[in-house]
């Protein structure tokens, strides 16, 4: 799943050089924050949060019954 992430946050980054993917496992979920520059937040959150919101959607379509669940949050390298 965690591939599907940087697929399409890879996809609408200027710089994906730049990014910084943390996983944290916890018992029933896995906690994703992608860590992006500045000037690509509003590109890889989209307007009124559209492309993360639909990021959160395929992310969750394609977690399978009993798995973990996945909690994407976004931020930049100076909210960290």
């Amino acid at each position: 799943m965690l591939e599907l992430i940087k697929y399409v946050v890879g996809q609408f980054a200027e710089y994906p050089e730049k990014i910084e993917y943390r996983v944290e496992e916890k018992d029933d979920s896995v906690e994703v924050t992608v860590v992006l520059d500045e000037s690509d937040m509003g590109k890889v959150i989209g307007r009124q949060g559209k492309i993360a919101k639909a990021l959160r959607t395929l992310v969750k379509a394609g977690t399978k019954k009993g798995e973990k669940k996945y909690n994407i949050e976004i931020k930049s390298h100076q909210e960290v």
